[in-house]
């Protein structure tokens, strides 16, 4: 018996030799979580990340979220379906006890984005080899250089080698041991990607470099600078004409009721919030009823919006504006009232707070175009803005309606002489402007916040617009709305935006002391008498 008994200890102790034998450095490295210290979490770490082990990604990723688990010396993942696994099998826990999720502060969180975009460097998907590149860009990780370089060598995809070899040159750059010619190289690529992320670390190289090395990084920072000026430049144009796309929406409309009626329509805005409002409603009306429609709802809301606020348009004129003609400060007075009142009946419909109105997939996103972003919805919006000019153009040069309206712009007296009902062309080119004030407001939904406010931001900009360019005239709103984007854009850089606002409004006073009907002033006996 006591021979047997030595013969099963002494197979048990092999056994053990063996399996010890067999562990690799992941499951080296896995006990050192249990030791609550943040220097062995981060040895672990570096290890198992290091390993080339199946489930080094699954801990990794457990660690980030706060699902890798330790207790009585044991490390455990805690699984997103529910239920724990032990990290060193894979195979679900039996008894756990009492467990507690691993500890990590800012320098394990660094190390654990160093991580994932080591093991994720070399992913099937495109795109998780980006963000890999991207993490190691960021992290610059001296451990990731010889996957990087592996990574680069079988990439094919151009955008994701191009971020692979910037983050081997941000790599390169931070080692100490890295060859003189290795690091002008990486400058070169640094240089060549030309973002704020690359002068950054050309700008903050240790002074104990070689001279060489400081001379090749200013001058590749300086290049930089100068192709950020650039493209800073025309981002702000591109914003410019953004903005000056949202002003010509929000004041294409003012133009034909103000240039026809020579009514000061302070509700305007509200106009512009009603449509808002109404693809509020129907896009709720779809998320209920038809939510496969959703991409689409923008375009159900166009001529709803249009409809809608047309309607409130002509009831407006017709219930108010009709007995006021001729008399501007009350219609003025009569219109502010208005407005009043419509906002306090959108808070009473649907509250005070703002609404949220969702953006179509097709709208999401940008184009990037070296260091200019265009995003979806603002192009969107100006070609839709450039759409909405070009329809109401023709409208008014080739439809009875547009003939009738240009008439009693230029001559309302003339035009009743000869058959013209001028006071239905007044209600109908309200309506008009109203309507085009309503399907601006389906627009502004997506980059402004839907609120009973929503057209106060936007009255005043208008009447600038219409004034600046010509009192009546299409062409005039929009020469009127893009200068004064693109200008108020250039300005804001260098004067903020609420001087940059002061700057452009004393210089539209000043202009129209010289130019009293604006840019492009309306031809016509009664307009020039």
């Amino acid at each position: 018996m006591t021979s047997l008994r030595i013969v099963l200890q002494v197979f048990v102790l092999l056994i053990g030799m063996a399996a010890s034998a067999m562990a690799g450095p992941y499951e080296e490295a896995l006990p050192k979580f249990a030791a609550d210290s943040y220097a062995d979490a981060e040895a672990a770490l570096s290890a198992i990340a290091s390993s080339g082990h199946t489930r080094a990604l699954t801990v990794v990723e457990a660690l980030r979220d706060g699902r890798l688990l330790v207790g009585g010396g044991q490390v455990y993942i805690k699984a997103i379906s529910g239920g724990v696994v032990d990290a060193t099998t894979g195979q679900a826990a039996s008894s756990t006890g009492n467990l507690k999720p691993v500890r990590v502060n800012n320098r394990i969180r660094r190390a654990i984005e160093a991580a994932l975009g080591n093991l994720t460097l070399l992913s099937v998907d495109a795109a998780t080899r980006l963000n890999a590149a991207r993490a190691v860009f960021r992290s610059r990780d001296v451990a990731a250089l010889p996957i990087l370089e592996r990574a680069i060598a079988q990439e094919s995809d151009v955008h994701v080698r191009d971020a692979l070899e910037s983050a081997r040159a941000a790599v390169v750059l931070s080692r100490s041991d890295a060859s003189v010619a290795d690091k002008k190289a990486a400058i070169e690529v640094l240089e060549a990607r030309g973002d704020q992320d690359a002068l950054a670390l050309l700008t903050t190289l240790p002074s104990d470099v070689p001279s060489e090395l400081i001379k090749a990084a200013g001058d590749a920072a300086r290049d930089i600078q100068i192709r950020l000026a650039y493209w800073n430049a025309l981002q702000n144009v591109w914003y410019g004409i953004s903005l000056g796309s949202v002003l010509l929406l929000a004041a294409i409309g003012l133009a034909i009721t103000f240039g026809t009626m020579g009514v000061i329509n302070m509700a305007h805005g509200e106009m512009v919030m009603i449509g808002a409002y109404t693809t509020f409603v129907v896009q709720e009306l779809i998320r209920v009823y038809a939510p496969g429609l959703f991409n689409a709802s923008l375009f159900i809301a166009l001529p709803l919006a249009f409809l809608v606020v047309g309607a409130v348009g002509i009831l407006i004129e017709r219930g108010v504006i009709r007995f006021l003609y001729g008399r501007p400060l009350e219609t003025l007075l009569a219109t502010w009232g208005l407005s009043l009142i419509l906002q306090q009946g959108v808070r009473t419909i649907f509250g005070p707070t703002n609404r949220e109105v969702g953006t179509p997939g097709w709208m999401s996103g940008a184009l990037e175009i070296g260091g200019l972003s265009l995003t979806y919805n603002r192009i969107a919006i100006v070609v839709f803005a450039y759409s909405v000019f070009a329809v109401l153009l023709l409208v008014m040069r080739y439809t009875s309606l547009g003939l009738y309206v240009r008439a009693v712009t230029q001559n309302r007296r003339m035009a009743g002489s000869m058959g013209i009902r001028t006071n239905r062309i007044d209600a109908l080119a309200f309506g008009l402007g109203s309507g085009v004030a309503g399907i601006a407001g389906v627009a502004l939904s997506q980059i402004d916040n839907v609120s009973p406010n929503l057209g106060q931001g936007y009255i005043i900009d208008s009447f600038m617009v219409v004034v600046f360019g010509g009192v009546g005239n299409l062409w005039g709103t929009l020469v009127g709305a893009m200068t004064l984007g693109v200008a108020n854009k250039m300005l804001e850089p260098y004067a903020g935006a609420v001087l940059g606002k002061i700057v452009l409004l004393i210089a539209i006073i000043l202009f129209i002391q010289r130019r009293p009907r604006g840019l492009f002033a309306l031809k016509g006996r009664a307009v020039e008498a």
